[in-house]
């Protein structure tokens, strides 16, 4: 019952979409010949940020519920080696990274959850920490995929009324 007004102000920024896009509304419509593209202004294409979402985000909900977790490799193993994905490939991230917010989402929502009481396997973390340090990396990522949209042509901007 303490947490309760904690765990829902953790699942609105993991659910995320206030002050941003959300990473469904960054790879909506993407078409399939840009999920590969990059730009000289940015490091990597669509496909290597939603992949790298996908790859981190199961790492932290990993982390945050399995002791025996081992995580990849930094970084080659946080990094698809192409650049471009198939069909197959990119709805598999897609998916991916849907199923595991969700399951983030569920394990925060979990009233048995105490978001604060420190992991046996890493004293210094916590869910707390970890729903944070996922809302944070995916807010970031997010916002440089839509950039690259942005910078590919293929961002469909908002005017606002005055």
């Amino acid at each position: 019952m303490k947490q309760d007004g904690l765990r829902r102000q953790l699942l609105d920024l993991l659910g995320g979409g206030h002050a941003h896009p959300d990473f469904d509304r960054a790879v909506a419509d993407l078409q399939d010949e840009l999920r590969g593209a990059s730009h000289a202004e940015l490091p990597y294409s669509a496909w290597q940020l939603v992949e790298h979402l996908r790859i981190a985000q199961w790492d932290i909900l990993e982390f945050s519920r399995n002791p025996k977790h081992v995580s990849p490799d930094w970084p080659a193993g946080y990094w698809p080696d192409a650049t471009a994905p198939n069909e197959r490939d990119w709805e598999h991230s897609l998916a991916g990274f849907r199923r595991d917010l969700k399951q983030m989402m569920e394990l925060v929502a979990d009233p048995k959850t105490d978001l604060l009481e420190p992991f046996p396997w890493a004293k210094s973390a916590n869910v707390l920490r970890e729903a944070l340090l996922l809302a944070d990396h995916n807010a970031y990522h997010v916002g440089q995929l839509v950039m690259l949209r942005r910078l590919l042509g293929a961002w469909p901007p908002k005017r606002r009324k005055l």
